[in-house]
């Protein structure tokens, strides 16, 4: 079975940190470029970061995390992380990882760089994890 399972998530004091992960079972993540989204309530999903596939030589951050949050992959592990500082309560809500099994729209480099942040690049989710900041 094909699936994406993001953990990590729970309630941090504004200023403090958070690791999450998004781990694979039914395929290898390093075939993929995997995408990190957001959603808070009565607000649309919003990308946050990319990590291309392989080695994860390029990444992308949305202009509201970066120099933040840092995406990384960790092939053995078959995982990616998001590493989250200097978190405030704008950046509460739930967080997916995501990635594209089929259409191949995140494999070329060119096309995943106009195309990460679009969350219709993506068809596999994961079921996403809460991340509270609040004091």
């Amino acid at each position: 079975q094909v699936q994406l399972v993001e953990s990590g998530g729970g309630l941090v004091q504004p200023g403090g940190s958070l690791r999450l992960s998004c781990t694979a079972s039914g395929f290898n993540l390093d075939t993929y470029a995997i995408g990190w989204f957001r959603q808070a309530p009565g607000k649309e999903r919003e990308a946050v970061s990319c990590i291309s596939r392989g080695r994860g030589t390029t990444t992308y951050y949305a202009d509201s995390v970066k120099g933040r949050f840092t995406i990384s992959r960790d092939n053995s592990e078959n995982a990616i992380y998001l590493q989250m500082n200097s978190l405030n309560p704008e950046d509460t809500a739930f967080y997916y990882c995501a990635t594209d099994l089929s259409t191949g729209t995140l494999i070329d480099p060119i096309m995943l760089s106009y195309s990460w942040s679009s969350s219709s690049s993506y068809n596999a989710w994961g079921q996403g994890t809460q991340v509270t900041v609040s004091s």
